[in-house]
């Protein structure tokens, strides 16, 4: 179902929760911190709302917002967002050796962090996944937490521009 911005704007709280709150996976919080700032000017500005009240959240909140992510190429229950981004960038069709290697490296990063390796999966293939995360294994803790939340932010942008249609997006 798509919308448009003026529609969104003009949504109750719990309207606004019931269209967007998939935009951040299984985290609604983030769409019921952004209510209160409407109207929204543009799909960016409700956008930048959203990632602001990322930015603001505890750590704990934060880690929680990563840690409801899928692992990449798993075969695990996750949203319909997930599974048809995951499917676009080729994650779905996995050779066996690839398949495997994806287990290989997802295990060691989740070992090493504690949540998932998040990559924002649009417009990419299973080669740049997997590179990306051979590298990113390498990262700190903290650069890491940060890029993971970045990602985030980018799956979000993309989710919106498929659920919000408006002058900016077409």
């Amino acid at each position: 179902m798509t919308m448009t911005l003026a529609e969104v704007n003009s949504l109750d709280r719990e309207g606004f929760i019931a269209a967007l709150g998939g935009i951040f996976e299984h985290s609604p919080w983030v769409v019921e911190r952004a209510w209160a700032s409407r109207p929204f000017a543009t799909l960016a500005g409700l956008h930048e709302t959203m990632v602001r009240a990322v930015e603001r959240a505890s750590l704990e909140q934060q880690l929680s917002l990563i840690r409801a992510h899928p692992d990449l190429g798993t075969r695990a229950k996750m949203s319909e967002a997930s599974a048809g981004e995951q499917a676009g960038a080729g994650l779905d069709r996995l050779t066996a050796e690839e398949f495997e290697r994806l287990q290989v490296l997802n295990s060691a990063y989740r070992q090493k962090f504690g949540f998932p390796f998040i990559y924002a999966v649009k417009g990419s293939t299973k080669y740049d996944v997997l590179r990306a995360l051979e590298q990113r294994l390498q990262a700190s803790m903290e650069l890491e937490r940060s890029t993971a939340l970045a990602q985030i932010g980018r799956i979000a942008q993309l989710r919106l521009a498929d659920v919000i249609q408006d002058q900016e997006t077409r």
